[in-house]
């Protein structure tokens, strides 16, 4: 089974696919821990690594084609990034699309990071929209096109505990026997 969690910063990804993985006994590999590790070792924020990424391109390439070949090449699998759905592709069983309002996602942030609330959402938006303004250039994805998704949730309406019974539910509940089909994943570019 390859599952992906994808969803932007502060939507609960993490620890909802931290969950999910338990569940169904997945190897849990998240792209923002790869992303994160990655600004670490050149002692930067993800907000100062993501601006370094806007300049150098094979950055985000090869964090990217690392996700894809794993979604490609394995199984037993749960990818977590943002792009994880579009990274997959069709290789996924289930892609699952997390969000909350920016205020809400700032707040977690903030929480989690030991920021300004304020602080936490102008670098949010300042992200979110530099990543967007990257995917569209470098493979043709449109971030707000969440049609490929099976699941979009808005974890601000549930606590994180149903959020995870939602999303398990919908896994337990799949039968690939009657599947009637998935959304493609067309027009992307996995030009790495």
């Amino acid at each position: 089974m390859l599952l992906t969690v994808s969803g932007p910063p502060g939507s609960g990804k993490s620890t909802t696919a931290a969950a999910l993985a338990a569940a169904f006994d997945l190897e849990h590999i998240s792209g923002g821990d790869i992303f994160r590790q990655l600004a670490a070792e050149r002692d930067m924020s993800a907000v100062e690594f993501n601006k370094l990424a806007e300049e150098d391109d094979q950055i985000d390439r090869d964090l990217d084609r690392r996700l894809r070949s794993i979604a490609v090449e394995r199984d037993d699998v749960l990818l977590e990034s943002r792009l994880a759905g579009w990274l997959a592709g069709d290789e996924a069983d289930l892609r699952f699309w997390l969000d909350a309002p920016v205020d809400v996602r700032a707040e977690r942030i903030a929480d989690r990071e030991d920021k300004a609330v304020d602080v936490a959402r102008e670098e949010t938006v300042t992200r979110e929209a530099s990543e967007a303004k990257r995917y569209m250039e470098y493979y043709n994805i449109d971030f707000s096109d969440l049609s490929i998704y099976d699941i979009s949730l808005n974890t601000a309406r549930w606590g994180e505990s149903e959020v995870t019974e939602i999303i398990t539910s919908a896994v337990e509940a799949y039968d690939p026997d009657d599947d009637e089909g998935k959304y493609p994943v067309e027009g992307v570019r996995y030009d790495f």
